[in-house]
């Protein structure tokens, strides 16, 4: 856990560093610098396309400009940890297509809402089909096109095994290293929204653990609790250990630094 926790460290930090410090004009190649790569085993290729490219989400960085205006994705796997981010090169909805002004309303709100039940809904014995039922109350629709589990488990591999599949009873335990990963298809101009990060779970023993043998992993890991619950409104339960810098953090427009989804509670 505690590698996993330094993969995810550093690989959320490099989308950290593209969100914040991306701008029209650069190629792929010189965004996808910023993420600081610097020969850490990777469990798959680097990612970040912009433009025509990125609704294939997969393609690796080329010599293309980056233009405002322009979707776009970027994805970063150490072994242990994956993070994932899209979204528009834009300031706010006024710069997007007429027709996809409503992309925040018609897509991100949503969707921001399926990663927040996941979040809250994870822990120590909850079965997989729950988190696929809270996800797909949401964005179950045809329109979102969520098609692969909502969620999975990773090691070494990106993508290992997944405990989540409609009406699954396997029950999540103290230990596990997950992702929660579920990504929009649309399919249209909407193009897409994402978030990809890691978690883990573990009882209060292996808490106590992770704390005495591993501080400054765990300072990190409580003030990831913290942003999450006392800025983005998510609650959760004590087991839940977020591994990402950047942990349920959703810009839907990458030009407006620091602006992000956040729960509204009454």
């Amino acid at each position: 856990m505690a590698a996993f926790e330094f993969a995810a460290t550093y690989s959320s930090q490099g989308l950290r560093n593209v969100l914040q410090g991306i701008e029209p004009g650069m190629t792929e190649l010189q965004a996808a610098r910023l993420m600081g790569i610097n020969g850490l085993p990777q469990c798959c290729h680097p990612m970040l396309s912009a433009g025509k490219r990125a609704a294939y989400g997969l393609p690796s960085p080329r010599l293309e400009i980056i233009k405002r205006g322009d979707p776009i994705t970027m994805a970063y796997g150490i072994q242990g940890s994956l993070n994932a981010r899209a979204g528009f090169l834009v300031e706010n909805a006024a710069e997007l297509p007429r027709d996809i002004q409503d992309y925040v309303e018609k897509l991100v709100a949503p969707y921001f809402c399926a990663v927040v039940d996941w979040y809250e809904t994870v822990g120590i014995g909850v079965p997989g089909g729950a988190l696929w039922q809270a996800v797909h109350e949401r964005i179950g629709d045809r329109f979102f096109g969520v098609a692969l589990n909502p969620g999975h488990l990773i090691h070494i591999d990106e993508w290992m095994h997944s405990p989540v599949f409609s009406g699954s009873d396997i029950r999540l335990k103290s230990g596990m290293a997950l992702q929660v990963d579920f990504i929009p298809a649309t399919g249209t101009d909407y193009f897409t929204t994402n978030i990809e990060d890691g978690i883990a779970l573990a009882d209060e023993a292996l808490r106590e653990e992770i704390a005495a043998r591993y501080p400054e992993a765990w300072r990190r890991i409580e003030a990831r609790r913290a942003f999450m619950t006392d800025v983005l409104g998510i609650r959760l339960k004590p087991e839940v250990l977020p591994f990402s810098n950047i942990p349920a953090f959703l810009p839907p427009f990458w030009l407006s630094r620091n602006s992000a989804m956040a729960v509204a509670r009454r």
